[in-house]
């Protein structure tokens, strides 16, 4: 029987459901998220957060957002249905969404809510009722709601042109006024800076002036980004293959140069985020070898950043446990050379262990590694639970790398480097040995692979670049703490590497900044970002599985899944 007949049987024993229930169903969830999202009190605390001053909240966009997506939903599930039936079942199912606000509304008002919902508070009311009557709040939220739901199913059945680029103008204003905070900082100062700032933002938030004009930019942006390509690609194919190096390697300069002045004109706080993305890039890099080359999970890989730091903690600290005085920059090589020694011991207890066994046996590896750096046994040695305080800032050419302005120079060259080193292993004879370990462990070895060998490189290796992360880390820090090196670290940089695209490099540095990156800079909205940072994770692993960036073999792949027939 031929996979074309199982696949098509298999689809016709799926119900289809029919476009009112689908409506229907739609609705009734959007209206329990809703109520959900107002219970929690999310949408209280973020309604004095302004996105644009006077015009938009926070509080509002999260509520907003919910029939928003549920008309989206509807026009891609309900794909060959007539424009007329999707726009009218987005209709209804905004409805309902609105009712399930005015039933809310409405039980607010009738009964003693707040005895079971703490935060059903008299706020939340007037939240919902925009400060109107019962009757006319009602017919606000309904309507409101249902016209969100006709604009994300209008969205959907609008042209691909006009519809990137109406995403492109929406989201560069909402994350221009999310992010308003970290562009005040840019725009501190007088005159020009000044100005700017004052044009762009008020003491609530982004101007409604500004925000159609970000709008304005982007929407033209991408509309014209068709032609202008093309126009582009034209001229690069009448001035041959020179022009398009140039072209590129432009590119390729001027981002150079933005992310080289960002700690400049970000300040402190800027520059401590650029250096911890920078870290788990490192981290990233390294772990990207074990399982996204060569396809052995490892759940310990904190051991061996932990080890990086106490290798440079120990050579060069101003401590009693300190065992020599080293400079920074013979320390941060040593710590690599330790850590890849290291990962050549872990890896000997595992080499025959394949799948979710390897997973737990390194797991128990590095549970093992962060015991004893807590334990008393080793106390006199490496401090303990205390620790080891006084590691020096690195000194060049005279000057002391002192703040995280510097300091991250310092991350982003190592990142540079190790990126260049696990490029070049990657299209490397040893890298194409690790792919075909990672896809089928059996037939290498049928191939005169040394698996052994190969194995234990990707250790050494991978374990070789967290350490220069931890001898980074420890500088930065400036003391080394058992405590800093959790479980948490490993399944961190192994989320990162499969946000990005297992085996992608780029993919690996594109995880970094979304899984690192924007929470940290999110600070202010409290634990609550990570709540919808899940939430995006779980939809982006649901409907782009193979990463943001994926590498060049799982877009192949997903190309060739794709085809018809």
């Amino acid at each position: 029987m031929s996979f074309e007949i199982v696949t098509t049987s298999f689809r016709a024993k799926v119900r289809r459901r029919s476009l009112p229930g689908l409506a229907l169903a739609c609705g009734a969830i959007t209206a329990i998220s809703a109520c959900y999202v107002c219970l929690m009190g999310l949408a209280v605390m973020f309604n004095d957060r302004w996105i644009v001053s006077g015009v938009l909240s926070l509080g509002q966009l999260l509520v907003g957002m919910l029939p928003l997506a549920c008309g989206c939903y509807l026009a891609v599930r309900a794909s060959g249905r007539s424009a007329r039936q999707i726009l009218f079942a987005a209709a209804v199912a905004g409805t309902l969404a609105g009712g399930g606000l005015v039933a809310l509304l409405l039980l607010g008002e009738t009964t003693a809510l707040r005895t079971i919902f703490v935060n059903a508070s008299p706020a939340l009311r007037k939240f919902l009722s925009f400060g109107l009557g019962p009757g006319l709040a009602s017919l606000v939220l309904c309507s409101g709601a249902a016209l969100l739901a006709l604009s994300g199913a209008a969205l959907c059945l609008a042209r691909k042109r006009l519809r990137s680029a109406l995403v492109a103008g929406f989201g560069t204003c909402l994350s221009v006024g999310l992010l308003q905070d970290l562009l005040r900082i840019f725009l501190d100062g007088e005159g020009l800076p000044k100005a700017l700032r004052e044009h762009l933002f008020d003491w609530q938030g982004l101007t409604w002036f500004a925000a159609i004009e970000f709008f304005a930019a982007a929407f033209l942006l991408r509309w014209i980004w068709p032609q202008l390509s093309q126009r582009l690609d034209t001229v690069a194919a009448r001035r041959g293959s020179g022009f398009r190096r140039a072209l590129r390697w432009g590119l390729i300069v001027a981002s150079i140069a933005f992310v080289l002045l960002l700690p400049v004109l970000g300040g402190a706080f800027l520059g401590q985020v650029m250096m911890l993305v920078a870290l788990f890039i490192l981290m990233g890099l390294g772990l990207n070898i074990e399982v996204g080359l060569a396809g052995l999970l490892d759940l310990g890989f904190v051991a061996f950043f932990a080890i990086g730091a106490y290798v440079v903690a120990l050579t060069t600290a101003n401590s009693e446990f300190a065992v020599a005085a080293l400079p920074f920059w013979l320390a941060l090589p040593l710590a690599a050379i330790v850590a890849a020694a290291a990962g050549l011991l872990f890896g000997l207890p595992v080499l025959r262990v394949r799948g979710d066994y390897l997973a737990v046996a390194t797991l128990g590896l590095g549970e093992i590694v962060r015991l004893l750096v807590i334990s008393d046994t080793l106390k006199p040695l490496i401090g303990g639970a205390q620790g080891i305080l006084g590691v020096p800032k690195p000194t060049l050419a005279g000057m002391t790398l002192a703040s995280p302005s510097h300091l991250v120079y310092l991350s982003l060259a190592a990142c540079l480097l190790v990126a260049y080193c696990a490029w070049r292993l990657q299209g490397s004879r040893i890298g194409r040995a690790w792919i075909a370990l990672r896809e089928d462990e059996d037939a290498a070895q049928a191939l005169g692979l040394n698996l052994v060998g190969i194995k234990l490189l990707a250790y050494g290796l991978g374990a070789a670049f967290a350490g220069i992360a931890g001898g980074i880390f420890a500088t930065m820090v400036g003391s080394v703490f058992p405590h800093s090196f959790q479980l948490i670290i490993s399944i961190n940089v192994l989320a990162l590497i499969i946000l990005g695209g297992l085996g992608s490099i780029p993919g690996v540095i594109v995880g970094a900044l979304a899984l690192v990156g924007m929470p940290e800079l999110l600070r202010e909205f409290g634990e609550f970002r990570f709540l919808f940072y899940g939430l995006v994770l779980v939809i982006m692993m649901r409907f782009r599985a193979e990463g943001l960036w994926p590498s060049r073999a799982s877009r192949r792949s997903s190309a060739i899944l794709e085809e018809p027939g």
